[in-house]
């Protein structure tokens, strides 16, 4: 596997190394640290070959809910509109001009609903890992090291200084490929993450903290697909 280096605060190159009991400390709270707050704003970065998905919306990790609205890059337009997803669940609400940001009340109709895909499609896969990013417990740290954690290099993320560790992929069934990187503040809370899936060369990126969070609320007068 290639090394992911960065340059630190000195200058001088950093690489991969065992993480310390600090480090290993904040990443096994830091998906607890987004149960505990309750929910999070969040930007999710989706690279494909037409072009990519920016999703710019909220993430509900007591009932692991997300919802926001989908900008196309490139070529890849189609799929802009509303959406708001669970574990099992996908709501698209096309839109031809979406706004710069979701409706804080969701509109009552034009929704669809589809069951999401645990692999072979790249948005929801990173759909999923977004909702394992959170968790109601800790992670084990004593585990972690074990598993292949690993602090890897420091990087200022929206102002924070934060620690770039290699950690576990979110318990999720719609999981990375093998590899889960957490930029991860002093007092543990996660700033970004970018995760490897398998159907995808790009990594996807999730980024929190980027606006102030909204509270997500359903879709109304829905029923889930199973």
């Amino acid at each position: 596997m290639t090394a992911f280096v960065l340059l630190g605060n000195s200058g001088g190159p950093t690489g991969p190394r065992a993480l310390t009991s600090d480090e290993v400390n904040r990443l096994a709270v830091t998906r607890f640290l987004n149960y505990q707050a309750g929910g999070r704003a969040v930007t999710i970065t989706v690279p494909n070959a037409a072009g990519g998905l920016v999703i710019t919306g909220s993430i509900d990790y007591r009932t692991h809910t997300g919802y926001g609205v989908v900008h196309g890059t490139g070529r890849d337009t189609s799929s802009e509109g509303l959406i708001q997803w669970t574990a099992t669940t996908v709501l698209v609400h096309p839109m031809t001009d979406p706004p710069a940001a979701a409706p804080a009340s969701p509109p009552t109709s034009g929704w669809h609903s589809r069951p999401l895909r645990t692999s072979g499609m790249t948005l929801d896969s990173s759909l999923g890992i977004a909702l394992g990013l959170g968790s109601d417990r800790p992670d084990n740290a004593a585990l972690l090291p074990q598993n292949g954690a690993a602090w890897v290099g420091q990087e200022t993320v929206h102002g924070h200084r934060t620690d770039i560790m290699k950690g576990p992929d979110g318990d999720t069934k719609a999981s990375a490929s093998g590899t889960v990187r957490y930029w991860i503040g002093s007092d543990g809370t996660m700033y970004r993450v970018q995760a490897s899936i398998a159907s995808e060369p790009q990594p996807v990126v999730f980024d929190f903290d980027t606006r102030a969070y909204v509270p997500v609320q359903p879709v109304p007068g829905i029923t889930p697909a199973s």
